[in-house]
């Protein structure tokens, strides 16, 4: 870590922090947050010429307390006229964006798409957001360790600067940090942070806020992430050899959609991964044996998050594969049929007044809806409280190393 000074116009940035271990891209960035000049119009000297962004800084040479000179212009705002109407499409790019509600995006620092995704994705739930913004510095006790209780300070943090700025933000004390308490997410490769994968860091990310809101203090603050994003899973497991069959149940952050050459569309895909085969020892038998476990829904969380495996091993290789196939989706997705049957039943009311709510706007009578329309796929709704009462989620799916968080009657792949 080196500290150093940097001259820009009449400016002079004193004791900036260059962490040495990372590309000068992400010095840059620090540079953008002070100067408001993008990395891409920055010229930063340096002996031997220019710094570039994939430069090694041993070959640099910087010694502490040195003084930088950068030249570039920062961005600039361009007021909208002053008088006479003004359409949307004639205002300036930022403007736009904060008329539509839209925030800020998020700098990429070498590789971390799948950081950046996540953390937008996390972002737009809102009731997430209100539960960090109640969690403080002074919130954590014994059971949450010093470095989670920084994430989620940090994750906090950059929801809070992502919701004020309209520029992007450079997530560096939250990058810091997620590879503090999770280092697989600070390999490198030539010298260059890898990719990683976006349901690795989803999860890992949704389990460390879990364990902090859950011991912040405050009762309602008591599994707010299970209640968003908790996925309960009831599974009989069945061994048609021996007849034994136990039941357990689970809660998860995602259900899995596995492709195959069988999948064509995404419930295929969740059907299929509802079901498994294990081999473990069996009692009656006295040796291992096959077990098929068949899960089913048991509860709904108001947000449902689908990961779409696309990856698998491919041992003549000895590397992991991508599989190309194309699976279609809904814009509306019905997961009644993967309930439990307890589940089901407690679904059926509101799904019978969405069912007549349907047939009042195609001009029908309630009953004559229910008698004509009763296995109908119904709009997806947001349920109230924290779980779905119709069975039916806002979805939040994960594909080729990205999340994407989709509106409530929509289902967005990246």
């Amino acid at each position: 870590m080196l500290t150093v000074s940097v001259k820009w116009q009449k400016e002079l940035l004193k004791a900036v922090e260059i962490d040495t271990s990372q590309p000068p891209y992400v010095f840059k960035c620090q540079l953008y947050d002070l100067t408001g000049v993008p990395p891409e119009r920055q010229k930063i000297m340096v002996k031997g010429g220019l710094l570039k962004d994939d430069a090694d800084w041993s070959t640099v040479g910087l010694k502490q307390g040195q003084k930088l000179m950068m030249m570039g212009t920062a961005d600039e705002i361009v007021k909208a006229p002053e008088k006479g109407p003004v359409f949307m499409e004639d205002l300036p790019e930022e403007e736009q964006v904060v008329s539509l509600g839209h925030s800020a995006g998020l700098f990429n620092l070498g590789n971390t798409c799948y950081m950046n995704s996540t953390v937008q994705c996390l972002h737009s739930v809102p009731e997430l957001k209100s539960s960090l913004v109640k969690y403080s510095h002074s919130g954590r006790n014994n059971d949450v360790d010093q470095t989670s209780h920084m994430l989620t300070i940090a994750t906090r943090d950059l929801f809070g600067e992502l919701d004020k700025s309209v520029k992007p933000v450079a997530p560096m004390q939250f990058w810091t940090l997620l590879r503090k308490k999770y280092p697989q997410f600070g390999q490198l490769h030539n010298g260059v942070f890898m990719q990683q994968d976006a349901e690795e860091c989803w999860t890992q990310l949704l389990y460390t806020l879990s364990q902090s809101l859950r011991s912040a203090g405050s009762s309602e603050n008591i599994d707010t992430v299970k209640d968003l994003f908790g996925i309960d899973l009831a599974s009989r497991i069945h061994c048609q050899e021996s007849g034994e069959e136990t039941s357990e149940t689970e809660s998860v952050y995602s259900l899995k959609c596995h492709i195959s050459q069988e999948v064509n569309h995404l419930h295929e895909g969740l059907k299929h991964a509802l079901k498994s085969e294990l081999e473990k020892a069996s009692p009656a038998l006295g040796r291992s044996a096959i077990y098929l476990k068949e899960s089913r829904i048991n509860g709904l969380p108001r947000y449902l998050t689908i990961q779409f495996v696309r990856f698998f091993w491919k041992r003549e290789s000895n590397q992991k594969a991508k599989i190309l196939r194309k699976v279609d989706y809904p814009l509306e997705l019905d997961v009644y049929d993967l309930c439990s049957d307890e589940l089901r039943k407690q679904l059926e009311g509101p799904r019978q007044i969405l069912r007549d709510e349907e047939g009042k706007k195609l001009g029908l009578k309630a009953n004559e809806k229910s008698s004509s329309s009763k296995d109908d796929d119904v709009k997806m709704i947001d349920g109230e409280g924290s779980s779905n009462a119709s069975g039916e989620s806002t979805v939040t799916t994960s594909q080729e190393g990205k999340t994407t968080l989709c509106p409530l009657s929509s289902i967005v792949l990246n």
